[in-house]
């Protein structure tokens, strides 16, 4: 959620954004017509109710000096203040909801550097590392080769549960879990977070509070019957951790990271995107979530996105990273780099991680403040990204580390954690 004041005092700026954000429909202009709307009857009952309560002590003064007819005229006029402030209340209420509903649908301006493009065709890769693998074999796709190998289950994921779920099964079970476990112990052992297990479901203000609700309530799976969205993400309950705090001096920055299933009903229904284990309803992530003070924020989105390559470079698969122009950024970051890994078998670039910055967009939302040094409150800066996102890293895994015979190579850095495998077979 956006500052109002500083909506009030920079309309062109606020404009401009949208512009660049291809966010026509944006609904700014009625937010700022309903602040205005909202500070008018705020000043009008204020002003009501300062005259009922002076007149209420006049009426008794009148009354104590013999001055019947005044007071009892001045009785009438109070009784009618009242019924006015009361349909003005019942006013400020609708108006107040309506107010906070145009705000909830306005999204981020870009920072600065972001390149402004009308869709994806503006991303920009800043960096590209690793070689791509070269065979002297047709290099297979990762649901043939999980299939041969016996470790990626479709049929029967499709039979429980229905189309885009799988089955991982034996080494690829074990794959997953050995990824998961290496990446926690990087980001507590060498990247300063506390490893949180937040719950799966959440609350709707949690969804309002991250950004998730409204606007994307038709991608997120809900309970029928009591009031709990499942998380799309870690991001939605750990950023939550700190709602409605004001989090002490000098307490600053927060790093946490989580691993937990994310469910989305993602919309593919065409192409080689509904192939293999690529866009899924259910998969496993480790996300890191960032709370610091605002000056540091730029700052803390280049480490952030640091932590996520270094995952790419220990895993030894060639990755790049890619600056997201206007047109493809979320609703809520105002800044972000996408980490995409290589795949030989898909020949394509996967997206394993989203690193973004908010400002103190989501911090508005929830209520998220600390304490300066001063003694001031101020809403904090939030950031968060994948460390990294499963099941893609399986399957630029699969896909670059395998061999002519069908079987593939385990990155030397998973052996401990896969009891010294080093090939799958």
């Amino acid at each position: 959620m956006l500052d109002i004041r500083w909506m009030r005092e920079n309309r062109v700026a606020l404009a401009e954004a949208m512009q660049k954000l291809n966010a026509p429909d944006a609904p700014w202009e009625l937010a700022l017509d309903l602040d205005e709307r909202r500070r008018h009857l705020l000043t009008r009952v204020e002003t009501l109710r300062a005259e009922r309560n002076a007149g209420s002590k006049e009426v008794g003064q009148l009354f104590k000096n013999g001055q019947a007819e005044a007071a009892n005229a001045l009785k009438t006029r109070m009784s009618e203040i009242g019924s006015e402030i009361e349909l003005l209340d019942a006013e400020l209420r609708q108006v107040d909801a309506d107010f906070t509903g145009a705000m909830l649908r306005i999204p981020n301006p870009p920072a600065d550097e972001v390149p402004v493009a009308p869709d994806e065709s503006g991303n920009v890769v800043t960096k590209e590392v690793g070689e791509k693998p070269v065979f002297d074999f047709t290099p297979l796709p990762h649901w043939d080769l999980g299939e041969r190998l016996d470790i990626i289950d479709m049929e029967r994921g499709a039979k429980i549960a229905g189309s885009r779920f799988y089955v991982l099964k034996g080494a690829g079970a074990k794959l997953q879990r050995a990824l998961v476990n290496y990446f926690l112990d990087i980001h507590t052992s060498e990247n300063g977070y506390e490893e949180v297990y937040p719950p799966f479901m959440v609350r709707e203000e949690a969804m309002v509070g991250t950004g998730n609700l409204p606007k994307f309530g038709d991608t997120l799976y809900r309970d029928a019957e009591e009031d709990y969205w499942f998380i799309p993400t870690a991001e939605v309950p750990v950023t939550n951790l700190h709602r409605e705090e004001i989090l002490p001096a000098g307490t600053l920055p927060r790093y946490y990271v989580a691993h937990t299933p994310c469910f989305r009903r993602e919309k593919v229904s065409a192409g080689k995107d509904v192939r293999g284990i690529k866009r899924v309803h259910q998969f496993e992530k480790v996300e890191m979530v960032k709370f610091v003070e605002p000056e540091s924020g730029r700052a803390e989105l280049e480490s952030l996105v640091e932590s996520a390559e270094k995952l790419a470079e220990a895993l030894g698969l060639p990755y790049r990273r890619v600056l997201i122009a206007t047109g493809d950024l979320s609703f809520v970051a105002c800044m972000k780099y996408d980490i995409e890994l290589w795949s030989a078998g898909c020949e394509e670039w996967l997206e394993v991680s989203s690193c973004s910055w908010f400002r103190d967009f989501q911090a508005r939302r929830a209520n998220i403040r600390y304490r300066t040094e001063e003694g001031k409150t101020e809403f904090v800066h939030t950031l968060n990204g994948s460390g990294l996102a499963l099941p893609r890293v399986i399957i630029a895994i699969l896909e670059n580390y395998q061999q002519a015979d069908g079987s593939v190579v385990v990155p030397e850095v998973l052996r401990p954690y896969m009891g010294g495998q080093e090939v799958i077979r």
